[in-house]
C-alpha cells in the first residue's frame, strides 16, 4: 500500500505543478481583466497556492495537507469550468472572468487539476482505512 500512496502523491504533485505552471505563465496576459483585483493577480495566487500544495503533498504527507491540496485542485477546477461555461459577471472585487473557449493551456490546467483531485480523493480514504486497522 505504501507504493500506491507514493504513486498517488506523485500524480497529485505533478497535476498541481502543471496547474501552478500554467497559471504563473498566463498571469501577465490577464492583468488587464480587473475589478478591484485583476484576473492576473488571481492567477498568481492560484499558482502560489498550487505550488505550496505540491510541497505539502510531497513533504508533509498528512491528512490535513492532502485535504488542503485537494481543495486547491478542486476549487481551481470548479472555477475554471464555471467561468468557461457560465457568464457569472463581476462578483464583488473579482472581475468577470468568463472565457467561453478552450485553448491548450486551459486544457492542460484542467488535466492537472483533475489529476490532482482524483488522486487525492483516492488517497484520503486509504489513510482513514489504515488508521482503522491500527486501532
Amino acid at each position: 500500500m505504501a507504493v500506491v500512496r507514493l504513486i498517488l502523491r506523485l500524480i497529485a504533485a505533478v497535476g498541481l505543478a502543471i496547474d501552478a505552471g500554467i497559471h504563473a505563465k498566463l498571469a501577465p496576459q490577464y492583468d488587464a481583466v480587473n475589478a478591484s483585483i485583476s484576473q492576473g493577480t488571481l492567477f498568481r495566487i492560484e499558482a502560489g497556492v498550487a505550488a505550496l500544495a505540491v510541497v505539502v503533498v510531497l513533504a508533509w504527507r498528512h491528512r490535513l495537507g492532502d485535504l488542503f491540496a485537494l481543495l486547491t485542485a478542486a476549487a481551481g477546477l470548479a472555477a475554471l469550468l464555471v467561468y468557461r461555461y457560465v457568464d457569472v459577471g463581476t462578483l464583488g472585487p473579482f472581475p468577470n472572468m468568463y472565457e467561453p473557449v478552450w485553448f491548450t493551456d486551459k486544457v492542460w490546467a484542467v488535466i492537472g487539476q483533475a489529476m490532482a483531485a482524483v488522486s487525492l480523493l483516492a488517497l484520503l480514504p486509504r489513510r482513514r482505512a489504515e488508521r482503522t486497522r491500527v486501532e
